[in-house]
């Protein structure tokens, strides 16, 4: 049987991650302000992830990525997005631990993490508000008619070479009397570039 030789992985967990990754299987189930219900959206995104210089914070030392994310919704591609969002992903290595920094063009800052093994294919991110550490703001029209508490993602790499997530944000919201609700998205992925100094164009698998 032949053996499966892995490199070194300096970005540990987040390795597979580098390039641009697109997805058009997307469902997101959400308050509709609109329609004043709630319901799904099919959609597709693209995500970038580029590796960033190694970051140090005294003695502890991070890898990471930084990333762009854009969705739109289905039949509305050549229209603006209806999402879009910046952040970091980090390893910290001596800890065990990777974190997802994220700010959302609505007015959210996220700060998730948890711990992960260098070569997990399964990444688990968590959040809550008032945490010091992982923790959650948002701007104040935010919080006084969908106040968010508690953000899980994950993050999935599956042995065809594919990238999935699914993500929720628990929020309070006004329109449904201060109930809770579930803000949910997932999404399949194919990378369609590669950055590497000997690969100028990209291309898929």
């Amino acid at each position: 049987m032949a053996k499966n030789i892995l490199g070194p992985q300096k970005l540990g967990p987040l390795t597979p991650l580098v390039g641009e990754w697109e997805g058009n299987v997307g469902v997101d189930l959400s308050y509709h302000n609109k329609d004043d219900e709630v319901g799904e959206t099919g959609y597709f995104e693209r995500f970038r992830f580029h590796p960033i210089p190694m970051q140090e914070n005294g003695r502890q030392q991070l890898e990471g990525l930084k990333y762009d994310n854009t969705a739109w919704r289905h039949g509305e591609e050549a229209m603006d997005p209806f999402h879009d969002e910046v952040g970091y992903l980090l390893w910290d290595k001596a800890l065990g631990q990777v974190t997802r920094v994220v700010v959302f063009g609505r007015g959210i800052a996220i700060i998730a993490g948890g711990d992960a093994g260098a070569r997990d294919k399964v990444l688990h991110f968590k959040a809550t508000a008032g945490d010091p550490n992982y923790g959650i703001l948002q701007n104040k029209y935010l919080s006084d008619r969908a106040e968010l508490e508690r953000f899980e993602g994950t993050f999935t790499f599956g042995d065809d070479g594919t990238f999935s997530y699914e993500q929720t944000l628990v929020l309070k919201l006004a329109a449904l009397g201060g109930k809770e609700l579930n803000h949910t998205d997932r999404n399949m992925l194919h990378r369609v570039k590669r950055y590497h100094p000997g690969i100028e164009s990209g291309g898929g698998q």
